[in-house]
């Protein structure tokens, strides 16, 4: 079965009635846990953006608290697990600004945690990745925010 495209849902979705809407939405979330969460964004979370981004912050750090330092496969492993969920949770917000806020986060979490980066290629690679696409996502916000946030990337360089 080939899937529609966003422009023939959307004109679905205007022709439909609120209720068979809501029917679709409570199907929707049901299907898949990635739905669920996004939909619980968008109507809970959405209108406070900074209580949303101090909650993510404080889930990065309980999963920096549970890094298993005894090798440093376990910590790359934990690491890209924790940039993952970052990314999800960057995606859900759909903002440059909430995107910014949470990398250079990481980035100084990952910076303050004492984990060896120039022993490793990887986790330098991982880390240097991180700055260069907070630098380019940078870019495209307003010159104010620029400003503040290149501030702070100098500081992890």
């Amino acid at each position: 079965m080939k899937a529609a495209s966003i422009n023939e849902i959307k004109q679905e979705l205007t022709a439909t009635a609120p209720a068979k809407l809501l029917e679709l939405c409570i199907r929707l979330a049901k299907f898949k846990k990635e739905n669920k969460e996004l939909l619980s964004y968008l109507l809970f979370e959405a209108h406070d953006e900074s209580a949303y981004i101090e909650s993510v912050k404080r889930e990065i750090d309980e999963q920096f608290a549970g890094i298993n330092r005894s090798n440093l496969y376990f910590v790359k492993k934990s690491l890209r697990k924790i940039l993952r969920t970052t990314g999800k949770y960057i995606r859900q917000a759909g903002s440059r600004q909430v995107e910014v806020e949470l990398l250079l986060y990481f980035c100084s979490v990952l910076v303050n945690a004492g984990i060896p980066l120039g022993k490793n290629t990887v986790l330098s690679n991982l880390y240097q990745n991180q700055l260069k696409k907070i630098a380019k996502v940078i870019a495209t916000l307003h010159e104010d925010l620029q400003y503040d946030y290149l501030k702070e990337l100098r500081k992890l360089d």
